[in-house]
């Protein structure tokens, strides 16, 4: 019964989330404020509505370990997706399409989930009721989007506006109220999400760490997938990565959001094992960057061996994480 309602959530998330991400995508070329940078942060930002929620709801019922193994485990995801996106991209690996610009993102990733792994050792320091962590975030987060939009000003304008064509028949009242309706579904069934996911992590004995970082992360990710393959369908390579690395920005903020209404200091009360997913995420940029640098001409037959390589890390993180359970 758990995981059939556990089951029955995702399922909400997964249908109402891809509507969000289309309706938030039509808002940001309707409203014209570029759709490079809105793409990075507002689509992004669409796309983690349900870790935001998902977030809140564990934080607010003291489920740390369910808090912070949802953005890891999303951010680990994440990443891993840019595998599925490079089997899909024909003979040229998919890091070799993008532009270097992506650098930024990965750059600031591995600044906020080093802090996160910083934190997480030391079990501190702390500014009164939260971790330094998350005022640090915060400033890292507006600096990232702030830099990232001056990047992206420099760009060329031939792939954007292709793609501010896309949403000509969707009128702005429609967006608008289609973003609402249906961010209200996904916040609604985030909300339950953590409480089931608990249950059936007590249920099955498979602990809350490894349901969090695995079961649930996948769940509330599954609409950066909608996204990401959507971007791939239309060829906005660009696109579909800086989903994927923007939401992982996004998250690493919904933590220091979690940190303000866990009752206490969530990364004090939080077990080691979640430095496992801190590891995994940091290696994985660490490929990622070099993968964009190198900018490989080949395939090991469907995937890159950057993308090969992510894969590697993830089924060794999830691998380690049941072990440690």
């Amino acid at each position: 019964m758990t995981l059939a309602l556990f089951l029955l959530l995702a399922g909400a998330v997964v249908l109402a989330g891809s509507r969000v991400a289309f309706y938030g995508d039509a808002l940001a070329e309707k409203t014209g404020l570029g759709r490079t940078w809105m793409g990075l942060v507002l689509v992004a930002a669409t796309t983690s509505l349900p870790e935001l929620a998902t977030g809140t709801s564990a934080a607010l019922e003291g489920l740390g370990d369910l808090a912070l193994g949802d953005v890891l485990g999303s951010g680990l995801f994440n990443l891993v997706l840019l595998s599925l996106l490079d089997a899909l991209g024909g003979r040229v690996p998919l890091l070799s399409r993008v532009q270097l610009g992506h650098a930024l993102a990965i750059g600031f990733g591995v600044i906020l989930y080093g802090l996160v792994g910083l934190s997480l050792w030391l079990k501190g320091p702390s500014l009164g009721p939260v971790a330094l962590f998350a005022p640090l975030a915060l400033l890292v987060y507006l600096l990232a989007a702030r830099l990232t939009f001056l990047y992206e000003r420099r760009r060329p304008q031939a792939e954007v506006d292709r793609l501010e064509r896309l949403y000509q028949e969707v009128p702005l009242a429609r967006a608008v109220w289609g973003y609402a309706l249906n961010g209200g579904v996904v916040v609604l069934a985030a909300v339950f999400l953590p409480l089931v996911a608990e249950r059936l992590a007590q249920e099955t004995g498979l602990g809350s760490t490894f349901v969090g970082t695995v079961f649930l992360a996948f769940t509330t990710s599954l609409p950066e997938v909608v996204v990401s393959l959507a971007a791939v369908r239309l060829g906005a390579w660009d696109l579909a990565v800086g989903n994927v690395l923007g939401s992982n920005l996004f998250n690493a903020l919904i933590l220091a959001w979690d940190d303000l209404l866990f009752p206490g200091t969530l990364l004090q009360a939080v077990g080691s094992t979640h430095l496992v997913a801190v590891f995994a995420l940091l290696a994985m940029y660490g490929v990622v960057l070099v993968g964009l640098t190198y900018q490989a001409l080949a395939k090991v037959a469907v995937l890159g061996w950057d993308t090969l390589a992510l894969l590697g890390i993830y089924g060794s993180a999830v691998y380690l994480l049941y072990a440690f359970r």
